[in-house]
């Protein structure tokens, strides 16, 4: 069973209500503003007006704020009275609680991994790694950042268990946050040669070696992460990846 692509369209979990018309644009929403965060187009504190949201999607404020509603359950939105909707900007305790979390769920995901990878999910992986080494040498950050974050999701993928991928999805979007809270730009939220030594234990079937190293792996981005953030100067359209 081949790995299927990993982007926003994919995170299902959201779009509950996909059959009417407008559960198709309450989904189209999310997944712009979640693609956003996981890009690292949207920063923490990016402001989200809801005027210029409706203007953007061509719907009214009811929708937009079912929306924000949504992605402020799930940690991406942070709602503020009187000031209008925000891209979260987690704490340095949320932080280390979130990379408690992700690295207890990947250890369960690479275990299962490895047990159920086959041939096709191995190709597909050497696919995603030439992809980041691609995208390393052309000093591309925004694929860099993509395929990073993607290369987890694909691992979880591996574990034909949708819940356990679910929640990391969250998580990874959530870490999507704190990287570019504070990690210093011009750095990929993971090392390809860590992701080059852990596909390579998933295919020896070395669970137990392929989880030391995701752990490590996950430790090292946190420890990396620092308290400082620069933002750009975009429209909100621009960071939604909607031009403009």
């Amino acid at each position: 069973m081949p790995i299927p692509a990993v982007d926003a369209d994919e995170i299902d979990h959201h779009d509950d209500d996909e059959s009417g018309s407008d559960g198709s644009v309450d989904a189209r929403i999310y997944r712009a503003v979640f693609d956003g965060v996981l890009n690292h187009r949207l920063t923490p504190g990016t402001k989200l007006p809801e005027p210029e949201l409706c203007q953007l999607f061509g719907v009214g404020r009811a929708v937009v704020r079912r929306v924000l509603e949504k992605l402020a359950h799930d940690g991406i939105v942070a709602l503020r009275p009187n000031r209008g909707a925000v891209i979260a900007e987690p704490t340095p305790e949320e932080t280390s609680q979130i990379f408690e979390a992700r690295r207890a769920l990947e250890r369960v995901l690479v275990e299962l991994a490895v047990q159920r990878v086959t041939a096709a999910d191995l190709r597909d992986l050497r696919r995603q790694l030439d992809e980041e080494h691609d995208a390393m040498h052309r000093f591309d950050q925004p694929s860099w950042a993509r395929l990073a974050s993607g290369f987890h999701l694909r691992i979880a993928a591996l574990a034909r268990n949708p819940v356990l991928q679910r929640y990391l999805t969250e998580l990874v979007s959530r870490c999507s946050l704190i990287v570019g809270l504070y990690e210093p730009p011009g750095h990929a939220p993971c090392e390809h040669d860590e992701h080059a030594a852990i596909v390579a234990c998933i295919e020896a079937r070395d669970a137990a070696g392929a989880v030391a190293l995701m752990e490590a792996h996950l430790n090292d981005l946190e420890q990396r992460i620092e308290t400082s953030r620069m933002q750009g100067e975009k429209s909100l359209a621009q960071m939604l990846g909607l031009g403009g």
